[in-house]
């Protein structure tokens, strides 16, 4: 028995701290705990417990062990432990992170879903009942086996108050709810082909940790490989966790995998779920009543007992990569949390990310690989490289772009023009005195958004009137610059009045329900010409559209960002993707001022595996990432100087050693994000360990710093420099 707990606070605090308690066990490490802090009620979680605390300040008591979820299993905290170390975060906010947010709270929570009840011993509870209590003994018979809340509340008015006074009495017990056995006949999918077959084939037999990366063109019947590979595991009685990017794509693989395993406990968790509701799903996987969990990247922390399988969908997406608070990979997470516990993960993309591709290039993953459509008869979009230079266009469109919709109209198939820019126009300019519409609060434009008649910031949410004159010059001729969804829907419109054009954006589908209702009108052929952004870039499945144009991609080629090449060909290898995918063959007409380029050339080819070369061995000559590691140090200010000033002065910490370089503290690129002025600094090694080593006594040095007035925080392994 101990004296002392250790408990991990939702603080920015590195370390967790030290609390009395009248009897500790061992049990009752990854429990939650209110403790005082300060002045206040806490919620923390036990980590360990001490026989003698540490420091010779006072102990306070602990106020409360709630045993209203599970505890947390020693392999969930190992890795929060190890995520914790990896990006430098403290442990407590890591763990309050990973927990569902009623779990924040001090208020106990119960879970009636996860909750049945079963009488103690039916037989005898039916001899202490009253001869004519006929509604008891009903509920007394009902109980020999457990029976939900919600089926005992259906009885009979008044059985669940009965029920709840035998709880009470001794006579019921709350029991968690067994899943039944999984049968693999309930479970009937279509005929594979060979590659499809190939690959369920490996994962299925893969003994211990193996991550496979499975590169699949769009269309080629990936999503039936998981369900294949999540059946096996449920016949071995593992549960099973697969992660997506995004929530919009979360409702429709759900779907998808109810139909396949209709008997099977499926939960979905993501920020699109209701508080309690997700609480009830965690508790669910925990107590292994869920056996299948889908959900955004916060889910690669649920607790699974038997987890047998790890999927992640579209592994490339930077939806993974959190970018404010424990800035993790939820990705990486998911490979560690495989290893950790000895099983398969499966990254699954048609366009992986780099790293993942390098990895499977020097064999550290396995890959397999899907080169063909799975629909029999289907083929590859073909893809038309238009050339845009000095040609007349009408808002955008090419003359051949437009004569196109038109004859796939006529043949009353759908048609998708993709711009990854809403609003009316990215720029208001005069053309006068040259003047811009900008934002006061970040270092970017106004957007028009001419409908509402206002000028919007799409970083900050700023929005002014639109200016009847120019503040300049008083020219009252102002100009909109470029095309956004918006103007490419009013010229469609314009110009095919006869067809339903639906645009597809975060303006349009800002009402709960939108997005959802705008898919089903697609589906239902009630759109002819579809007009969106990334929002319908991948994931989705229209039989009917056979015709994808794509606008105004040219932007990515020339970004600062080194990785802008790499999301430009995912992008428009994913929204070609969107064409053809029955027993039509689709086109893609990608319109480029520069069409010999070589991104363009391997994309109009389908060769992922030549861009990647091609890529990886310019990043190799640039000691880009994958092969050198990574961190950056930002501070935010009121002021850039005293942003830079932080970072010249933590500059002078950074305890360095031979292949870690670091590099002078620079302005980021967006300077000024909402009223606030922002500075990094950049440190890299070819030596992961050597990285973490420095990082690991640089931010013990920097939190030991007293009066700092600038918010600063550490991104390990970022996305954006």
């Amino acid at each position: 028995m101990f004296e002392y707990v250790r408990v991990a606070l939702d603080v920015p605090l590195a370390g967790c701290f030290d609390y009395r308690v009248e009897l500790a066990t061992a049990a009752d490490i990854g429990r939650r705990a209110v403790v005082p802090f300060g002045n206040k009620r806490r919620v923390g979680v036990i980590v360990e417990t001490v026989a003698e605390p540490a420091g010779q300040y006072a102990i306070k008591p602990v106020e409360t062990i709630l045993d209203d979820m599970p505890a947390l299993p020693a392999d969930l905290l190992e890795l929060f432990h190890f995520c914790a170390d990896y990006y430098q975060h403290p442990l407590g906010q890591v763990i309050h992170t990973a927990l569902p947010g009623r779990f924040r709270e001090p208020a106990p929570f119960r879970s009636k879903e996860a909750q049945r009840y079963q009488a103690v011993d039916a037989v005898a509870l039916r001899q202490l009942l009253p001869a004519r209590a006929v509604m008891q003994h009903r509920l007394a018979t009902e109980l020999a086996h457990s029976r939900s809340e919600a089926e005992l509340r259906a009885l009979a008015p008044g059985a669940w108050k009965v029920v709840q006074q035998w709880l009470a009495i001794g006579w019921v017990k709350a029991v968690q709810a067994v899943p039944p056995p999984f049968d693999p006949a309930d479970a009937v999918g279509p005929v594979l082909n060979a590659e499809q077959q190939t690959a369920v084939e490996a994962i299925a037999a893969a003994e211990g940790f193996q991550p496979f990366l499975l590169h699949g063109v769009t269309g080629s019947g990936k999503t039936e490989v998981y369900l294949r590979a999540i059946a096996a595991a449920l016949a071995r009685g593992r549960q099973v966790l697969v992660l997506v990017p995004e929530i919009n794509l979360t409702p429709q693989l759900e779907t998808r995998f109810r139909a396949r395993f209709p008997k099977v406990s499926l939960v979905s968790l993501h920020s699109g779920v209701a508080d309690g509701e997700r609480a009830a799903g965690w508790v669910a996987a925990a107590t292994g009543q869920a056996r299948l969990v889908i959900g955004t990247r916060l889910a690669v922390f649920t607790p699974m007992p038997e987890l047998g399988l790890v999927i992640v969908d579209e592994e490339h997406d930077s939806s993974f990569k959190q970018q404010d608070g424990l800035r993790y990979s939820a990705r990486d997470m998911a490979v560690y949390r495989a290893r950790q516990r000895g099983v398969a993960v499966v990254l699954g993309s048609a366009t992986p990310a780099l790293e993942s591709w390098h990895n499977a290039e020097i064999g550290r993953y396995r890959r397999l690989g899907l080169s063909q459509r799975a629909v029999v008869g289907a083929e590859q979009p073909e893809v038309l490289l238009l050339p845009t230079r000095r040609q007349p266009l009408q808002e955008g469109l090419h003359r051949h772009s437009l004569q196109a919709i038109g004859e796939r109209l006529a043949r009353r198939e759908q048609v998708l023009v993709f711009l990854n820019r809403r609003g009316y126009a990215p720029v208001m300019m005069c053309g006068e005195c040259g003047w811009m519409a900008a934002c006061r609060r970040c270092s970017a434009r106004f957007t028009l958004h001419l409908r509402e008649r206002v000028l919007r910031c799409h970083y900050c949410g700023l929005e002014d009137r639109l200016p009847p004159v120019c503040p300049g010059c008083g020219n009252q001729d102002l100009r909109p610059l470029g095309q956004g969804t918006q103007r490419l829907e009013d010229l469609l419109i314009a110009r095919f009045p006869h067809a339903q054009v639906l645009r597809i954006d975060r303006d349009s589908t800002r009402r709960k329900g939108s997005f959802a209702a705008a898919l089903d009108d697609i589906h239902g052929g009630r759109a002819d010409i579809l007009v969106g952004t990334q929002m319908l870039a991948k994931g989705h499945d229209f039989p009917r559209l056979t015709l994808v144009v794509v606008v105004g991609a040219d932007g990515g080629l020339f970004a600062a960002d080194f990785r802008a090449a790499e999301r430009l060909y995912a992008q428009l290898a994913q929204v070609a993707g969107r064409a053809g995918r029955a027993e039509h063959r689709g086109e893609v007409i990608v319109q480029t001022d520069f069409p010999e380029h070589p991104l363009y050339e391997a994309l109009a080819q389908g060769d992922y595996a030549a861009f990647a070369a091609s890529e990886l061995a310019e990043r190799h000559r640039a000691s880009f990432p994958p092969f050198v590691h990574q961190a950056v140090l930002r501070a935010e200010a009121a002021e850039i100087e005293d942003a830079l000033a932080f970072l010249r002065q933590a500059a002078t910490l950074a305890p360095l050693c031979d292949g870690v370089e670091l590099f002078d503290p620079v302005p980021a690129a967006m300077q000024r994000l909402n009223d606030r002025e922002r500075a990094q600094l950049l440190l890299q090694s070819p030596h992961r360990g050597r990285l973490q080593s420095v990082l690991a006594d640089w931010m013990r040095a920097l939190r030991a710093l007293k009066g700092v007035k600038v918010r600063w925080a550490l991104d390990v392994d970022p996305l954006e420099i």
